[in-house]
């Protein structure tokens, strides 16, 4: 399938406050104000600064965020609208810790016949990017959707795309574990056809079908995964049907039985992380009281999420990227909460959280 590769030059820090009402997002950073600490018994987290670090697009959206070889990577998608037969996913780099508004385009991936969608980023074992997405067809006659992934050394030279799973299934987000890459993929096909597979790869690019129904119950789709130490395998689902809840999953190697809990509380945009002392915490979007992107602790033995930080957000916003470097939490997300323009404009955002 054409694919396209864009490289473009270094920008330089511009002005840092965006004015409302206008048709598109300014070019440059903004810096938000610290939010006060919030308290559960659990612990609390601060934000110690959030920055606007995208917003080029009309929409800029679906993010997520890794540390390689000293450098961070971004990755959305972007386009002219939340759906749009525009979209591409961008990659942006930035060589700085303490100072996250400096960022560059390092790449543009595109594809003539599809709108990509959802970029996700990870390390290969072999010390690789690897970028995954799923192209929504122009063309829906035969199919709607296929996943690809691509590959890198430096976050600027990509390969070609890699169709990853079967057409009109939706792998979401790659996560390795033991030399090997997983795979929650949903079914995007006819809706009596609604359930979620887990499929695995040893190279990110041939996937097969470890469990042909990881679940099948209220419209699963978005996921996240986590292996412990112990093997222990989790998996954050997100569900859009009746019920609406998120649900996590208990699994054990081979990873082919797993044992649901009900989470009681609707999620969108799932992704979560274990940080050193061992706690799980998940970033999602939460709805009770308006669309917000939320930072939760999640209890696997109660499973229960319970809401600890609140990132300066608001309408259409979440899709987090995770990253714990040097005792922090870094999260890369999207929002509308700086505009007021209707269709919403969106821009790329990296917080910078300190955990309790």
């Amino acid at each position: 399938m054409p694919t396209s590769l864009i490289r473009f030059p270094a920008t330089g820090r511009a002005a840092l406050l965006l004015c409302l009402g206008s048709c598109l997002l300014a070019v440059a950073p903004s810096r938000g104000q610290a939010a006060e600490p919030s308290t559960t018994e659990a612990g609390k987290g601060t934000l110690i600064q959030v920055d606007r670090i995208w917003d080029q697009a009309a929409h800029n959206a679906f993010t997520d965020l890794t540390r390689f070889q000293g450098k961070w990577y971004c990755v959305f998608r972007e386009g002219s609208g939340h759906v749009s037969d525009d979209g591409s996913l961008r990659v942006l780099v930035s060589d700085q810790i303490d100072d996250a508004s400096r960022w560059t385009s390092a790449a543009v991936l595109s594809n003539e016949t599809a709108d990509l969608r959802d970029a996700k980023i990870t390390i290969t074992p072999d010390q690789r990017l690897m970028l995954s997405g799923a192209g929504a067809q122009h063309d829906r006659s035969r199919f709607k959707h296929q996943s690809y992934s691509w590959f890198s050394s430096n976050g600027t030279d990509w390969s070609q795309p890699y169709p990853i799973g079967p057409r009109d299934f939706w792998l979401w987000r790659t996560t390795w574990h033991d030399g090997m890459a997983y795979s929650v993929g949903y079914a995007t096909g006819a809706e009596a056809d609604r359930h979620v597979r887990l499929f695995r790869s040893p190279d990110g690019k041939s996937f097969e079908s470890l469990v042909d129904n990881l679940c099948d119950e209220g419209y699963p789709n978005e996921s996240s995964l986590v292996f412990l130490e112990d093997d222990t395998g989790y998996c954050l689902l997100r569900r859009d049907g009746s019920p609406n809840t998120g649900l996590l999953g208990t699994s054990q190697p081979p990873y082919r039985d797993w044992d649901w809990q009900d989470l009681g509380v609707r999620i969108g945009g799932p992704h979560m992380i274990q940080i050193p002392d061992g706690r799980l915490i998940a970033a999602v979007r939460l709805y009770d009281g308006g669309a917000r992107t939320a930072l939760c602790w999640l209890d696997p033995e109660e499973g229960k999420l319970t809401e600890f930080l609140t990132l300066p957000s608001g309408g259409d916003t979440s899709y987090p990227g995770l990253v714990w470097h040097q005792d922090h939490l870094y999260v890369s997300y999207y929002s509308a909460h700086e505009t007021s323009e209707i269709p919403a404009a969106t821009a790329i955002y990296l917080a910078k959280v300190a955990i309790e």
